[in-house]
């Protein structure tokens, strides 16, 4: 591994470490809007891992998700999500990982996110595949999307959910399932492993995304955008698949889109 990508699995391990001394104890949390939660954990977590980042790499700017990174223009930006399944892990369901992202001119270069609770450790380095506990991921070969298992995700903190509870519905009729398991960077990992089909979520930020898109295509599958256009980390919409059921997904999200732009026409709506 480079050392961008040795640095950071150590880290990751830290702060897995902290989180899973931390999961079993009484959580105080608070609100950084109407049900999006904090905990002190992710707070502690990400204080952990941006201290390491900013001594191991100090030229290199930060995101994180509770706002402890910097910026300053350079080249290089770590992504950073101290603790993705904030809500989960503050309802003590085992489902949250460690996700740190390294871009270099806003293309993903490297990834780790560490599942502490399974013991699930996923790397990858653009060009040289993704990986679980060292050995090389590869998406599933399910060609049909009525074979598939797909997921998705809905953010506490989107007032109407409208759009992808249609779209929810509608793949809950074609495919085997749509699990909503509450954690976007595992869920990316899943599709990389050939647990899932694909995974789509209307508004993600960069640090939720950024190493779980780089697991994805380092194992062979596709990401995009809900139209099939460029994935781009700095915009909300992903969706990532096994390659071979990504145009399938891509017509009924368009179709279901172009129902709801009717609909709102004749109600005198907006489209959102």
């Amino acid at each position: 591994m480079s050392d961008f990508l040795t640095v950071a699995t150590d880290i990751a391990r830290e702060a897995g470490a902290l989180l899973s001394s931390l999961f079993d104890r009484p959580h105080e949390i608070s609100y950084k809007r109407p049900m999006d939660i904090v905990t002190e954990a992710d707070r502690r977590s990400e204080a952990l891992i941006t201290g390491r980042l900013s001594r191991e790499f100090p030229g290199h700017d930060i995101v994180a998700e509770e706002g402890g990174g910097h910026k300053s223009n350079s080249d290089y930006c770590w992504y950073v999500d101290p603790l993705d399944g904030t809500t989960n892990f503050a309802h003590r369901f085992p489902v949250f990982c460690v996700s740190l992202g390294l871009a270099f001119r806003n293309e993903v270069i490297a990834g780790v996110i560490l599942d502490p609770i399974h013991s699930e450790m996923y790397t990858a380095e653009r060009g040289s595949g993704s990986f679980l506990n060292g050995k090389r991921l590869s998406v599933s070969k399910v060609e049909n999307l009525s074979d598939g298992l797909v997921a998705t995700g809905f953010p506490p903190y989107v007032p109407d959910h409208d759009r992808n509870l249609q779209y929810y519905l509608r793949f809950t009729q074609l495919c085997h399932g749509v699990r909503r398991a509450g954690s976007a960077a595992l869920d990316l990992c899943s599709v990389a492993a050939g647990r899932f089909e694909g995974f789509w979520e209307l508004k993600l930020n960069s640090w939720d995304k950024a190493a779980g898109v780089l697991m994805v295509t380092e194992a062979g599958g596709e990401v995009s955008d809900l139209s099939g256009g460029p994935f781009r980390l700095l915009e909300k919409e992903v969706f990532a698949s096994n390659g071979r059921v990504h145009k399938q997904m891509v017509q009924v999200f368009s179709e279901l889109l172009a129902q709801k732009v009717e609909r709102d026409v004749k109600l005198g709506r907006g489209v959102n």
